[in-house]
This record gives C-alpha cells, structure tokens and sequence, in this order.
C-alpha cells in the first residue's frame, strides 16, 4: 500500500510485472471490473488458483532481498560515509571515462557493489564528491543508492549498489525490440518517472537526465543514477538553479531554456524526461540522430520536435509533447507524469468500472 495505491507483483519466471489493484466505490477490490472481491484475502485466494488475466497464478510470496545500508557499511563513522579500502574488491571494470572507472565490487567478501573511481590529477576530488554529497540525502527505491566512500587515499572510491544490466541505453540497443515491448517500456518510464517526482519533493534537479543515466537491475527494475550534475534547487522563489561553472551540456537532451539563458529549474528536468521517453520507445536510438548541437539549438529556436517515432502509440508520443511544451511551466510535473503512466493501460478499464458503477 503506497499513497493510497494498492500494488501486486508477479515473478514470471526472471520478469517481475507489476498490476494495480483499484476498488469500487462499495469497496470492492478487482484488476478487472467482471471479478470482484469484497476483501484482499479472496483476491489473492483467487489468483493462486487461476492467473486470469496475471501472467502467473499466485504462489508463495518472494522473499525479501536485504540490501546493505550505510550503517551497515558504515559501522565506525556512519556520518562521514568512510570506509575502510582493504573492505573493498575490485572484481571487474565495467567501464571507464575521461575521469575514473566503474567496477563491479565485493565488499567484506559478502556484498556485491559499484565502485566508481577517481584517476589521480583528472579533475579536483571535491567536484568528484559532490555526487556522493548529492547522494548522502537521496534515498528513494527508484534512485540509485549510495553504501560509502573511500577519500583517504588515491585513488577516491564512490561506492554505491550494484545494478547488474548497465545503463538503460545499451540494455534497449541490446534487445532492440526482441522481448521488450510497449508494456515494459511503460513500466521503464513509470519507474524514472517516480524516482524524478522524489527529487521534486525533495528540491533536487537532476540536470543530466538520460538513458546512459538510468541503471537497470534484476527483475525488471530501472533506478536513476549520476548525480554528478544535480544541485539544489532552492535558490529562489521560481525554484530556479543558475549555472554558474562552465560546463559542457548534454544539448540533445537539455530544455532550450536552459541552453539559453544557463537557468535550470525541475521543468528542464521534465523536457529532458520526453527525450527519455523517445530513447525508450525506439530502443536506445540517439535523438536528433546526425545532427550536431548547433544544428538542434538552431532546431529548438524555430519550435521543432522530434517527430512520432515508427510504432509509438500517440498517447505515449502525446506524453513526449506535453514534456516538451515551450513554456515550462506548462510541462506536466513529474508526480503527474508517474501517475500518467502508472495508469496508462487502465483508463479503459477504469471508465468500464465507472459505467458499471453508475
């Protein structure tokens, strides 16, 4: 039970999906309006009978999977994050930039983990950290979490959980359509979306918004990630955060206000969700494809956007638009964006239930 909102997850065979149970105005609790139960007991009593309509009948409940928290990880100096180093295995380098590289990790030998590290003299540790000074007061199931750092020595750790697919870009280039389809691209956006609306609620923006942002972990489930560019919004009345450090702009996926005038603000945010949603539902393909920066900021200034995709229904390709209306406070906010596509294939249902009712 969240919000309100009542969830039942399935495990088919390595895919978790993810159904909403809604209720009559009586009380009565159904996935669809011809079943009903007058309690959850006769639902799920139901359903481990028959799946009708879940892609499996109920079985035993999975159990829970306890991740380390930073306590855990933490247990000398939990408000200074340190860990010891010799606690951490570098097991496998699962890429590597300009600044460091990501590992896969173990720590105390019992702990998988993401090692994120800094090569000496690529740029001053203290911008490096404030990714994990962004992290320390984040903490939603959707966001990647932090465990701890190691700053006592070269080269500086950032250690967070492990997400074992990699990013969201390679993981949809990879499949490209063969087993994932408009119900789990859904589900994907659904996932980002609700981590996004805790950095709302929390006065946090992101600034680098992406599929390469995006980590993906078993059984389906997406987190955001990267929190290298992400600040406070609190600055001022329009809760807007103005650059003022020369850094390079992801432009493909920036809102044309922030390419003009360096301002920022949740709304940018929600335009660079829309170019999320267009990598997802043409399975990790580059928006503005062949084009250069300079050529879609000249784009953006005459209104253009990037066209319905080949096989995007238009209500997901309608969500798109509304994230790329020019004026940003009329973009949707990411609360109402998660809740869009949470319901996304149960309006009709729903409108059914309201006929039924009346």
């Amino acid at each position: 039970l969240l919000t309100g909102l009542i969830w039942i997850s399935v495990l088919d065979e390595r895919a978790v999906k993810h159904y909403r149970i809604r209720r009559l105005d009586k009380g009565d609790f159904f996935l669809t309006p011809r079943k009903t139960f007058s309690t959850l007991n006769e639902f799920v009593n139901y359903y481990t009978r028959t799946s009708d309509g879940l892609c499996a009948r109920l079985g035993k409940p999975c159990l829970k999977v306890q991740v380390p928290t930073t306590f855990d990880l933490s247990y000398k100096t939990v408000d200074d994050w340190e860990i010891d180093r010799s606690s951490v295995q570098l097991l496998k380098r699962l890429g590597y930039g300009q600044f460091g590289e990501v590992w896969e990790g173990l720590w105390n030998n019992t702990t998988p983990v993401a090692v994120k590290t800094l090569k000496p003299g690529s740029m001053d540790p203290k911008d490096f950290l404030r990714e994990a000074q962004i992290m320390k007061n984040l903490r939603h199931p959707k966001l990647i979490q932090l465990y701890a750092v190691c700053t006592l020595e070269d080269p500086i750790y950032i250690i967070t959980e492990l997400m074992r697919y990699g990013s969201l870009q390679e993981y949809l280039q990879i499949d490209a359509g063969s087993k994932i389809h408009l119900t789990q691209q859904v589900d994907m956006a659904a996932q980002v979306a609700s981590g996004m609306a805790y950095l709302e609620s929390q006065n946090y923006i992101h600034r680098d918004l992406a599929a390469r942002n995006v980590l993906v972990g078993e059984h389906n489930i997406y987190k955001v990630a990267d929190f290298g560019l992400a600040r406070v919004f609190k600055v001022d009345n329009e809760n807007i955060y103005e650059q003022k450090e020369e850094i390079k702009l992801p432009v493909k996926w920036t809102a044309p206000e922030a390419i003009q005038t360096n301002k920022f603000s949740i709304k940018s945010d929600v335009w660079s969700f829309g170019i999320l949603l267009y990598e997802i539902i043409t399975y990790g393909k580059m928006p503005y494809s062949g084009r250069t920066g300079a050529e879609v900021i000249q784009m953006l200034r005459q209104n253009y956007r990037l066209p319905q995709p080949t096989n995007c229904p238009q209500k997901f390709y309608n969500i798109m638009l509304e994230c790329w209306k020019e004026e940003p406070k009329e973009r949707p906010t990411f609360q109402r964006l998660h809740l869009n596509l949470e319901d996304y294939f149960e309006a009709d249902s729903y409108s059914e239930t309201n006929n039924l009712v009346r």
